[in-house]
């Protein structure tokens, strides 16, 4: 036989039945976060016990205001950080291009400023052959005295028993025997011995088409065929020959055989040296 509770105004519900009743609302409230507006009052009225008053309705509204503010913050937090996260992940992106654009530049400038130094070097180069060969040039296209130092003892022309035509074919420059005799041009040796009165001479062609002779000398340094230059050393002076001591009998001529004699001091002083 079942026992049922008559129900009525006279009776309240036992404890456990609000119990029950309010668990029950706030499992509906946390199912569907809205409260309906037909409930309040009733809640309202039954609930104004103290006992009823303290439910779990206000507990699951607060617990779920806190958790959305947690998950909100939680969620700006992580969108922060993925910003902050792919602004440095852009600036080191950045950093590296920016890098990578000094290296080129720095790269470049160093093959520019390599190849400038070519250039100028090459430029360097060039002039300093240029001037060595125009150096060369003027040494090769200079006259110099046959003895250095010394001066014409006997002139061009002057007469003599002591010379089969009657005059000197050429001027004595006054040197001690064994002083160094050089070319006084740039030409090829074309007569190097015995020359008879001249005892041990040298004749060289010059370039201009002249040529020069050297007598008297007491040892030779050329052969025949030599090129010579400009204050080469040919031999050394002696008194070979017909002598009367030792000098160098110098001669300029316009053929390499005896008889085509021109003055030599004017020879010479034509190609700018100081006798």
């Amino acid at each position: 036989m079942a026992f049922t509770r008559p129900t009525g105004k006279h009776r309240r519900p036992s404890r456990i039945t609000r119990t029950t009743a309010s668990a029950a609302g706030v499992a509906a409230l946390t199912t569907t976060g809205v409260i309906s507006g037909l409930a309040a009052p009733a809640l309202a009225a039954e609930g104004s016990s103290a006992e009823y008053a303290h439910t779990g309705l206000t507990q699951s509204i607060s617990v779920g205001d806190s958790l959305a503010g947690e998950i909100d913050a939680q969620a700006a937090a992580q969108k922060h950080a993925a910003a902050e996260a792919a602004a440095q992940k852009k600036a080191e992106a950045e950093a590296r291009a920016d890098a990578a654009e000094a290296k080129r530049k720095a790269a470049e400038a160093k093959r520019k400023a390599e190849a400038a130094a070519k250039v100028k070097a090459q430029k360097e180069r060039e002039a300093k052959e240029r001037a060595a060969r125009e150096a060369e040039r003027k040494r090769l296209g200079s006259y110099v005295s046959p003895i250095e130092g010394s001066y014409v003892s006997t002139g061009y022309k002057t007469g003599g028993a002591m010379w089969s035509s009657g005059s000197h074919t050429g001027v004595d420059f006054h040197a001690a025997s064994g002083t160094q005799v050089q070319a006084v041009a740039a030409g090829t040796v074309v007569e190097a011995g015995w020359g008879g009165a001249y005892g041990n001479n040298v004749v060289i062609r010059h370039n201009d088409g002249t040529y020069t002779q050297y007598g008297h000398m007491s040892s030779l340094s050329v052969t025949v065929g030599q090129a010579v230059t400009p204050s080469q050393q040919i031999g050394l002076s002696g008194s070979t020959g017909n002598s009367s001591g030792p000098h160098l009998h110098f001669e300029a001529r316009t053929g390499a055989d005896y008889g085509s004699d021109i003055d030599p001091v004017a020879y010479l002083r034509s190609h700018g040296v100081n006798v």
